[in-house]
């Protein structure tokens, strides 16, 4: 079962943010022990408490929620997801017990901002833009014009297959430390054309691992969505 340590700068924060988990289901955790009765998440604005944890050997995911706490070891400064009171609903409903790690292949555009919770960020810029050439800016790395234009780029192919080969190893060890979902996030200037490829093809290389669930999502193209299967 799935353990979240839900912190933030302020007690009300940290209860604001444990209705959000309670009414999506999970149920309220006392102590940081190992957790094995069902989805729990324990809020806390004390370092001392993943301390503890660690030294326990418990898996848990960190969230904090809020503004930074300031502390050098606190929620904040470790959190694997930073959000506010908007996102937290979604974030409860990915973080729910899996029987298989989901990694989700973002694409975003870094003039909308980088996405906060992504494990993996990776700048796609260095690739020739599609955005320059006249009729290819009206479509997007969906369409098939804009994906050939930038696969058949020899740095694109040297990045996924090096990314592929560095990734793939590492996500039983991501499991193991009681990770339900990863994401990586392919940026390009406007998260329309470079990154959305890239993105896609990620994706299509993962779904061939064993042991993992993939999603897609385009953020700057489909805002609000959810990702896709």
């Amino acid at each position: 079962m799935a353990l979240v340590i839900l912190g933030g700068p302020t007690a009300e924060r940290v209860e604001a943010g444990l209705r959000a988990f309670e009414a999506e289901g999970w149920a309220l955790a006392r102590e940081p022990g190992q957790w094995t009765e069902a989805d729990g998440v324990l809020g806390t604005c004390d370092p001392g408490v993943l301390r503890q944890a660690d030294e326990l050997g418990v898996r848990y995911v960190l969230v904090h929620h809020g503004p930074d706490d300031g502390a050098p070891e606190g929620t904040y400064a470790r959190a694997h997801h930073r959000v506010e009171a908007a996102q937290l609903p979604e974030l409860a409903r990915r973080l729910r017990t899996r029987s298989r790690l989901l990694v989700t292949c973002l694409a975003f555009g870094f003039k909308h901002g980088p996405p906060e919770d992504a494990a993996w960020v990776v700048d796609a810029r260095f690739l020739e833009n599609p955005y320059w050439v006249p009729d290819l800016r009206p479509l997007n790395g969906r369409d098939e014009p804009v994906r050939r234009y930038v696969l058949d780029q020899p740095a694109a192919l040297t990045l996924l297959d090096g990314l592929e080969a560095t990734l793939v190893p590492l996500l039983p060890a991501y499991w193991v430390r009681g990770r339900m979902e990863l994401t990586i996030a392919f940026g390009c200037t406007g998260g329309r054309h470079r990154s959305v490829v890239l993105a896609a093809e990620l994706a299509r290389r993962l779904r061939a691992v064993e042991g993992v669930d993939v999603a897609l999502r385009a953020r700057d193209l489909d805002p609000g969505s959810d990702p896709v299967p």
